[in-house]
């Protein structure tokens, strides 16, 4: 098993393949002109789960969008996360699915969510997709259970290369990095598959005691009361780690923020109060709240999640739209709750540029788009602009890496039809001849990149595609 920060460490960044030492990866490159855009997916024999609505999906883009080279990489892309990485099984009765991340043997919470995300729409269509989603929803339950502040967990308790951090480390985690995103992704994933589906059955006791942990944990993670249980420390000579003060983070003043220790990067936060984190828990608490209401029937402990969103809002609010000295009001991207505030945004979502994405604001409110501003220019000094592309990268690969899955977050929250076909140009320039989505590229050199087999990215393309593809098909063509 190998951590995100170690492939990259151990392998390199990957020139235009394998770089010398990493792992061969399931997704071989080749020139795909002398291929003539021949599929890049696995054998249908070794495919991990068809679906069918998912495969009608892929006929249809193929068969309309006349951008050969786009119908081919959305042909790789959107199934991808199906065709590698779930592991569906019954357990007692109930469907169960392990997600792994891609080139990493492990299931994070956020990347398991967000990788069947876009699948969501075709589950009424398909009831063994439904099946499949629905054993994500009952998996993370149990990881939860297991422990509401690891990031990362192992298909059973086999132990990890990181059981020596500096931390309550259990045999079920991979790792144990603190992240508000994690748990809200969870609850993303179970209120629209209700909201979908109908379907209830994901909703009992281990469901439910989950939420509990959920809520319990960002209460702990007010510190109103104290530091609170967790505490990470790991020994590194990557800054962005390890975490600062015995583990515990940089000091906070309790206004009613929730503290993530880590990213959804996986990186160490500056000011523990991530605002982009913060503003998802709000969303995330009221969806969790609705369904203790409708279907849990518990409207007392329903009205603890709304109150708590309440006032997280409400510090979001108090303490983070602050008076940028060039684009007036905006978000900050950390803060501390003494006063102190940090401008950046960073490519992995949640961010600042994805809050319309996620439901904490409307594309067009004043202070999102005063912010996007912001993020999408040199004041933002992850965001790096080269020779291929312009994008958000972030600490977690370094300067001028590029994210793709910036670019095609930019598409998903803009409403300039140049902008999203810009941003589609782009990721077909820079894909380097792979028909696949990267971790990052470096801005000058889109063949020197990170990870060749990273489901998330691959699926959030095809989830664009597809997007664009039924609302304005003209951007494809």
């Amino acid at each position: 098993m190998t951590s995100r920060r170690d492939f990259l460490k151990t392998s390199g960044l990957i020139i235009t393949g394998l770089a010398v030492g990493a792992k061969a990866s399931p997704l071989p490159i080749m020139d795909k002109k002398a291929a003539g855009f021949a599929t890049k997916r696995p054998p249908l024999s070794e495919r991990k789960f068809v679906s069918k609505a998912v495969e009608d999906a892929i006929s249809e883009v193929k068969a309309n969008v006349k951008n050969e080279e786009l119908a081919w990489m959305f042909e790789n892309c959107f199934p991808n996360t199906l065709d590698t990485t779930v592991r569906f099984k019954m357990i007692d009765g109930k469907p169960d699915t392990f997600v792994i991340t891609g080139d990493i043997n492990a299931m994070w919470l956020r990347d398991s969510s967000a990788q069947v995300w876009p699948y969501l729409q075709f589950c009424n269509k398909d009831e063994d997709l439904k099946k499949l989603i629905a054993g994500v929803i009952n998996r993370q339950a149990k990881c939860i259970l297991i422990d509401p502040y690891a990031n990362a967990f192992n298909e059973g308790p086999t132990g990890s290369e990181w059981k020596t951090d500096l931390t309550d480390m259990k045999p079920d985690l991979h790792e144990r990095k603190w992240e508000i995103d994690s748990l809200c992704y969870t609850i993303r994933l179970a209120y629209n598959y209700w909201k979908i589906t109908g379907d209830t059955s994901c909703f009992g006791s281990d469901w439910q005691n989950a939420i509990k942990k959920i809520y319990s944990t960002f209460i702990e993670q007010q510190r109103k009361q104290g530091k609170g249980p967790y505490h990470f420390q790991r020994v590194t000579e990557t800054l962005t780690d390890t975490v600062a003060n015995k583990g515990y983070g940089n000091p906070v003043k309790p206004v009613g923020l929730i503290c993530s220790i880590f990213r959804p990067s996986d990186d160490s936060t500056i000011y523990p109060f991530l605002i982009p984190s913060n503003m998802f828990a709000v969303v995330s608490l009221r969806q969790a709240a609705a369904i203790f209401t409708s279907v849990a029937g518990d409207k007392e402990f329903a009205n603890k999640l709304t109150v708590l969103a309440d006032e997280v809002h409400k510090a979001i609010h108090d303490y983070a739209l602050v008076e940028h000295l060039k684009y007036g009001k905006i978000y900050a991207f950390e803060v501390d709750g003494f006063g102190n505030q940090l401008f950046m945004d960073d490519s992995n979502v949640p961010s600042l540029l994805s809050l319309p994405y996620l439901n904490c604001c409307k594309p067009n409110d004043p202070l999102y788009l005063n912010t996007r501003k912001f993020v999408l220019s040199s004041d933002n000094p992850y965001f790096f602009s080269g020779k291929y592309a312009e994008g958000t990268g972030g600490p977690h690969c370094g300067m001028d890496m590029i994210w793709p899955m910036s670019i095609t977050m930019r598409a998903l929250t803009s409403g300039n039809d140049d902008e999203i076909k810009s941003c589609i140009n782009t990721l077909i320039k820079t894909h380097a001849d792979t028909g696949f989505m990267h971790e990052s590229f470096n801005k000058d050199n889109p063949s020197n990149f990170t990870r060749s087999w990273f489901a998330w990215a691959n699926t959030l393309f095809g989830e664009l595609i597809w997007k664009v593809y039924h609302t304005k098909p003209q951007l494809l063509n």
